[in-house]
């Protein structure tokens, strides 16, 4: 929504957006500086820095986890898995490290199951349809879909995984210093995206159909529109609550998947967002 001409131009920009399956892509597309910012779960990203990236987190507008695990309706606990494929993006990913922290939330051992690398969301869902792995680590739009085909929501992460971030914004330190201006527009303009999409459901279901090519029959684009309004997961202001970077970091160790140590404040820069609150126009 922050791309729309009617939103980007009153910012003084034309916003191009690069869709990516994964988190991992869109990270490593933003360190190679073939594209200027991306969005993702910071897992990945926190990961990176702690390997010197130069990453910042500008904020995040969907500071809720909307995601879980989904297996076939038989299945009554996480206990049943084990010896069993989880589908996951890729190592690193957000359905990598959401069914890492997950299992380790329910005292079961990341050994103790398998891990199969099968692409999107989409991708997930048919594998786990197929009965080719046990579990699916999806975002919670495929509740309806999943009704339909003898699957379901097994662990909420929104529940087990309160402090877990789903989506914020990362540009590099170097790219923020050369582009500072349009960076805080741009910053500006998804603060308005997510205020403007809050107050237009219709107009926000349709432009996500259109930027995913999906057939008006697909419940999931006005599920998640629902849930997200409902359950008021979206933040316009787009804080960078720092005790949820840290309590992420923590995680991250935890699980194996962060071995050095460092500072995560660095990746914080709260004057870009408190200058990009200053130029918004939708209150």
């Amino acid at each position: 929504m922050a791309g729309e001409p009617a939103i980007a131009s009153r910012h003084g920009l034309n916003i191009d957006y690069v869709p990516l399956k994964v988190d991992s892509l869109a990270l490593k597309a933003l360190l190679a500086g073939q594209v200027d910012s991306f969005e993702g779960s910071p897992g990945g990203a926190i990961i990176a820095a702690s390997r010197g990236a130069d990453l910042k987190v500008l904020g995040c507008y969907w500071p809720t986890l909307s995601y879980g695990i989904f297996t076939a309706k038989t299945v009554t606990s996480l206990e049943q898995l084990k010896g069993k494929a989880f589908s996951i993006a890729s190592p690193g990913s957000l359905p990598d490290l959401v069914t890492r922290a997950v299992l380790q939330e329910n005292g079961i051992s990341a050994n103790e199951v398998g891990f199969a690398a099968t692409g999107g969301d989409t991708d997930r869902f048919r594998f786990l349809e197929t009965g080719m792995v046990g579990a699916a680590a999806l975002s919670t739009e495929f509740v309806p879909a999943a009704a339909q085909h003898g699957l379901k929501l097994l662990v909420d992460g929104r529940t087990q995984l309160p402090n877990y971030l789903r989506l914020c914004t990362y540009v590099t330190g170097a790219g923020l210093k050369r582009r500072h201006d349009a960076t805080v527009a741009f910053l500006a303009s998804q603060m308005d995206g997510v205020r403007y999409a809050q107050l237009h459901r219709e107009e926000t279901i349709a432009l996500t159909r259109r930027a995913l090519n999906v057939d008006p029959s697909d419940p999931r684009p006005s599920y998640v529109y629902d849930e997200a309004i409902k359950d008021n997961l979206l933040d316009p202001t787009m804080q960078s609550p720092a005790a949820k970077l840290e309590w992420m970091q923590n995680l991250l160790k935890t699980t194996g998947n962060l071995t050095d140590s460092f500072d995560i404040h660095e990746m914080l820069d709260a004057s870009i967002r408190i200058e990009a609150q200053k130029q918004t126009f939708i209150k």
